[in-house]
């Protein structure tokens, strides 16, 4: 089994079958199709992704070291939880860390800086409109991510990535209770865009106080019911083998 990724006519490196099925299956993670704590069952998944049980398991095994999967002997794999308290931690630190960002750098002095989070935000409303929540949840992450980097403050930013992983699960248990009780998924990209303008129009101010209201309806206060995460469905992320057939296409 190859798991390298193999040149292009032109010398350009495709994403092996391994990655491509890690990106599917974290994607899927990402967009709740999967509850945390979950089994990832490996015959329905080599079924869904078109793909044979070795390179599968290397991708989970990817995804194991990423934290977004738990693996224990002889009981296979689960979605990786968070607790209570680590949702808490996680989203105080993130709060304090984005307006200590908005603090420091809005009016944001170097124009250059907004390219950033005004791509990811684009990117955020095209998965909007596809409905596709994995890449919402990761464009998103990005998005906050850029707008943290407005201060010019390596070490801030520097903090504010060393939860990616955590930051990531938050964020797609949050979007499952915000398009169940809140908001759909355009209207999701749409309140990251107004963030972004309150940001572009210089007020710190008005920036701050969009960026506190930017965090209320959040899952923190909501239970889950099982019922909402998506495992049952059958259309989702497409095969890792029909997305490496089409990894040379133009775009």
């Amino acid at each position: 089994m190859t798991t390298s990724a193999s040149p292009g006519p032109d010398g350009i490196h495709a994403p092996s079958l391994v990655q491509l099925a890690a990106d599917s299956l974290r994607s899927m993670i990402l967009a709740g199709e999967y509850a945390p704590g979950e089994r990832l069952a490996e015959e329905r998944l080599t079924e869904r992704l078109g793909i044979s049980r070795p390179p599968l398991r290397e991708a989970m095994r990817l995804l194991e070291g990423e934290g977004f999967i738990v693996t224990q002997p002889r009981k296979g794999s689960r979605v990786a939880t968070l607790t209570d308290q680590d949702v808490h931690e996680i989203l105080t630190l993130r709060s304090a860390l984005e307006r200590l960002a908005f603090e420091l750098g809005v009016p944001v002095r170097d124009p250059a800086l907004l390219e950033a989070p005004r791509r990811a935000v684009a990117e955020m409303e095209d998965c909007a409109r596809r409905e596709d929540r994995g890449g919402l949840v990761q464009a998103g992450y990005r998005f906050h991510l850029a707008l943290v980097g407005i201060a010019a403050h390596r070490r801030l930013s520097e903090s504010y990535a060393a939860i990616q992983r955590q930051q990531l699960l938050c964020m797609a248990r949050n979007l499952v209770v915000r398009e169940a009780y809140y908001e759909d998924l355009v209207q999701h990209a749409a309140r990251h865009r107004l963030l972004l303008e309150r940001v572009e129009s210089g007020d710190r101010d008005a920036a701050l106080a969009e960026l506190a209201a930017h965090g209320e309806q959040s899952f923190a206060s909501v239970a889950l019911p099982a019922e909402l995460y998506r495992s049952s469905f059958s259309g989702g992320a497409p095969s890792a083998r029909g997305r490496a057939g089409q990894s040379n296409a133009p775009t």
